[in-house]
């Protein structure tokens, strides 16, 4: 590859494809931008993509996908896809997620809602009335956001397009901004136990109890798995980040595999271009970052940021001290045989022991078997098995390589053993494994402590603290899920559709019409 020359310029590169990148580039190209997409790695998806080992396909990240909806606005990946002139194929799963919790509490999130109340309703029959109160204040969240367009709140000229078309459903959305998942439901629920089921809920998707978790991102995820539902992408979740990827270059923009960016481009405070490991330097009238916020402006044992650490504005030092990185996984990839598995469990499982173990390190299990909604991810006569259980990366640091090949056996060994609670002799049907650490996914994802996102170091009101696409850098703006709204690739898509949506404004190929 030769170096870009100033007169060969892209409206914008977007360094990294994850889903946020992705959306973003889709969403620009869509519009008539001439994007550039950067990526360290030979595939695309980051967290969101899919990889393949003696004909299984495994997904990298979680299987447990929303944002697959057919109508409202809040199924923001089958709008992405859309936008572009792609679709993926879904299957529908019956439930979200069986809860296998202490005490025996054994919970199916159903996909009807009245069918899941029920049975909670059914072990906490003296909560009937806090249960309802509770998951219809979630509802009326959700059918805020699901009202409006889910463009840039950083674009006044769309909020007052939005207001004018929804006012009462963004004053609604407004009042749900500074607050938490936990202080509504403490103000309708007293049974501690229903409380921390509650917690279950909200750390099961954003690794946080509900005191931390902003109530938007709860009404949104409690809602729409009743609402879109849970849908996985036939041929594995990585399908969307190819079909993305796909949609884009028909519009004349470009992916490049395996080009790492060394760093930002600046020009009197303003973002130009990239360089390259390699020291080709690429030019853009707009640079985005889909790196984490740490591996984007540095922090903690971040040795090369993307913008130097004399150029990084003060906005994003504060950040740092609000909020810190997430856990990162241990995570196993299993080819089992197909009779450890029966045939009416469902596709996704939460294991967890001890309620004060919930954000203990490797506390909670996860499991995902999403072979039992598309078998053409196996060989046939064998299931996938993923499982996944938080971890920090200091567990795997300053270790020798024997320790640590050994505690990579023993920690994974443990997990078996947990599965195995529920599909007794497993260990004994497992025909291909492959083991995953933080290290691991710091190395192949490129993530900070191999992280899967921010979560507040301190209380915090909601979501108002979190930061948004721009930055101060003039032409240089973040995506993904250190952004506004956080975690998930539903919260990623939405972060990809504002930034799109801010660029677009500044560039001036925004349509004036709201999205219908």
């Amino acid at each position: 590859m030769t170096p870009s020359s100033q007169t060969d310029s892209w409206d914008a590169i977007v360094i990294g494809s994850g889903i946020g990148g992705l959306v973003t580039g889709s969403q620009l190209s869509a519009k008539g931008a001439k994007v550039l997409v950067l990526e360290s790695y030979k595939i695309p998806g980051g967290s969101g993509g899919s990889f393949k080992r003696k004909g299984y396909t495994f997904d990298v990240g979680a299987s447990m996908i929303f944002g697959f909806g057919k109508k409202g606005f809040t199924n923001l990946l089958t709008r992405a896809l859309a936008d572009v002139g792609e679709e993926c194929e879904t299957i529908p799963d019956p439930v979200q997620l069986a809860y296998h919790l202490p005490g025996g509490l054994e919970i199916a999130v159903d996909r009807n809602f009245d069918t899941f109340i029920s049975r909670l309703i059914s072990y906490f029959p003296h909560e009937e009335s806090g249960i309802k109160k509770f998951y219809k204040t979630c509802w009326k969240v959700f059918n805020c956001l699901d009202s409006m367009p889910l463009l840039s709140i950083e674009d006044p000229s769309y909020l007052a397009k939005v207001f004018f078309k929804a006012p009462l459903s963004c004053l609604g959305l407004a009042r749900w901004l500074p607050v938490n998942a936990g202080e509504v439901a403490s103000k309708y629920i007293n049974d501690p136990e229903l409380l921390r089921f509650i917690d279950i809920e909200c750390f099961c998707w954003s690794v946080m109890p509900a005191n931390r978790t902003p109530m938007i991102n709860a009404g949104m995820v409690f809602s729409d798995r009743h609402a879109g539902g849970i849908n996985y992408p036939k041929g594995g979740v990585g399908q969307i980040a190819e079909k993305l990827v796909k949609g884009m270059e028909r519009n004349g923009s470009e992916i490049r595999y395996q080009c790492k960016v060394k760093k930002v481009l600046l020009d009197n405070k303003k973002a130009i271009g990239v360089e390259l490991a390699n020291g080709d330097q690429i030019f853009a009238r707009t640079v985005i970052s889909n790196a984490t916020r740490w591996d984007t402006f540095g922090g903690e044992g971040v040795k090369h940021p993307l913008i130097e650490p004399d150029q990084t504005p003060l906005s994003e030092k504060k950040w740092l001290n609000r909020y810190k990185a997430s856990p990162s996984f241990l995570s196993l990839h299993l080819g089992v045989n197909n009779n450890v598995i029966p045939s009416n469990t469902h596709c996704h499982h939460l294991i967890l022991d001890k309620w004060d173990e919930m954000e203990k390190e490797q506390g909670v299990g996860f499991i995902s078997i999403p072979t039992l909604l598309d078998p053409s991810l196996s060989p046939e006569g064998c299931q996938i098995v993923h499982a996944f259980t938080p971890s920090s990366i200091e567990e795997w640091e300053n270790l020798t390589t024997k320790e640590y090949l050994e505690k990579k056996k023993t920690d994974s060994e443990k997990l078996i053993k947990k599965i195995e609670r529920l599909f007794p002799d497993l260990s004994e049907n497992i025909n291909h494994k492959e083991i995953g650490t933080p290290k691991t996914h710091k190395r192949f994802l490129t993530r900070h402590q191999g992280s899967y996102g921010p979560i507040p170091a301190l209380k915090l009101p909601g979501l108002l603290p979190m930061p948004f696409n721009t930055t101060g850098i003039k032409g240089f703006y973040c995506v993904g899920d250190s952004c506004f709204p956080g975690q998930g690739l539903n919260a990623v898509a939405f972060s990809g559709f504002a930034c799109a949506h801010r660029i677009g404004t500044n560039l001036g190929i925004n349509k004036w019409a709201l999205p219908s």
